[in-house]
């Protein structure tokens, strides 16, 4: 069969996320369009169409049938892989719980999209975190490299034999989804090299020669479903550590790395910190670099994996800061703050470190978060390091 060329491309982010599995061989593929996120089904079908993907593409009436037929595929042994955005997750929200239940190692992008109401169609972060607790593995990316390396990394952790689970890689929808960048392309025999390692491990599936009951019911008050809980929480657990090991082997394979559940920048000499997720990153790192050369000694952590939590990577990256500053896209209601702050929140009071904790929301409705943006939110926890009286949330837009 033809392959996809390999070396340096110009792709957009969805075509970057249509080449990353397809580098994967998957062998199932449900796909029902969504903005931002059809123009990488689009891409599949169109390598398909050239013979360079060979996989069974299930086109379903929507999202629900569209996960339910992959979960299908992988019960019965199948490597599978689908994509949606915003409202379509929601649509597929029972089966999303389904598939994580039941144990399935589906890879699931997830061009991230605002949801209503009021509508709009815009870059949002509101439908990943609404389903934070859904019991998948989300990993956040910042660029179209990251989207298509994270999803080749993101095999060898979901079908790894002391995980089996599902997985998001969350990207900014019409920021990243079709956005033109630099994309090293790996070659088809590194790829297969990199994921051959699952191929000795061998998982329960459907099949007729061992029949099995599919997917399990207990009990009320059974005690079985609190075992099955716990195993859950324990995979999800294993994979921080596990997703740290893959990401050094994928530097040694392919010269690139991404420091696992967080990656920090400038952190040696750092007195405070700004804490981000996904695109809003690069932003961020400029703005560091512009205060830095004004005296400021502030630093970056890039969380990758928000579930599960990356709190003893975070714990050990911020051990000593004066004060700290997280930037949020969308708000957890209950607390009227960001869920990335209300999980430092309770990282601090785990470590028993109380220093100022200031979170700033911006960047809702697809709107630019930009480098004034971060110099102010500097300025604002330099002055809580030295004592100051600060607010706890900020809106940056509206102040």
């Amino acid at each position: 069969m033809p392959e996809l060329p390999s070396g340096p491309r110009v792709l957009e982010g969805n075509v970057a996320m249509a080449w990353g599995a397809t580098l994967c061989r998957p062998d199932i593929i449900g796909a029902f369009p969504i903005t931002p996120a059809t123009s990488a089904l689009e891409q599949l079908y169109s390598l398909s169409a050239q013979g360079i993907l060979d996989a069974d593409l299930i086109g379903v009436e929507g999202e629900n049938s569209m996960l339910g037929s992959v979960m299908g595929a992988s019960a019965a042994g199948a490597r599978t892989f689908t994509a949606t955005s915003s409202m379509g997750l929601a649509f597929a929200y029972d089966a999303y719980l389904a598939a994580s239940g039941s144990r399935l190692p589906i890879v699931m992008a997830l061009a991230m999209r605002e949801q209503p109401m009021p509508m709009v169609l815009a870059a949002g972060t509101s439908d990943a975190l609404q389903v934070k607790d859904g019991g998948w593995i989300q990993i956040y990316v910042e660029s179209c490299q990251e989207i298509l390396d994270s999803i080749i990394m993101a095999y060898r952790l979901a079908e790894d034999p002391e995980i089996l689970l599902p997985i998001n890689i969350c990207y900014l929808g019409f920021y990243l989804s079709y956005l033109s960048q630099r994309v090293e392309v790996p070659p088809q025999k590194e790829v297969d090299d990199f994921l051959a390692p699952l191929q000795k491990f061998e998982r329960m599936k459907l099949c007729l020669e061992k029949p099995m009951t599919f997917p399990s019911e207990v009990a009320p008050a059974d005690e079985i479903l609190m075992e099955y809980r716990y195993k859950h929480c324990a995979a999800m657990q294993r994979s921080k550590e596990k997703l740290d090991q893959i990401d050094k082997e994928f530097e040694k394979a392919f010269g690139r790395s991404y420091g696992g559940q967080i990656e920090e920048y400038r952190m040696e000499d750092a007195e405070i910190a700004l804490v981000t997720m996904e695109s809003t990153t690069g932003t961020a790192r400029e703005a560091i670099d512009i205060v830095r050369d004004k005296g400021f000694k502030v630093g970056l952590v890039k969380v990758r994996m928000f579930r599960p939590f990356p709190r003893e990577r975070l714990a050990e990256a911020l051990k000593g800061k004066k004060a700290i500053g997280a930037f949020d896209r969308h708000v957890c209601f209950g607390w009227g703050c960001g869920h990335l702050f209300l999980e430092l929140k309770t990282l601090m009071a785990e470590m028993k470190t109380y220093v100022p904790l200031l979170g700033f929301v911006a960047g809702t409705g697809g709107a630019d978060i930009t480098p004034d943006h971060f110099a102010r939110a500097i300025n604002l926890v330099d002055s809580a390091a030295h004592g100051k009286p600060y607010k706890e949330v900020t809106w940056l837009a509206l102040e």
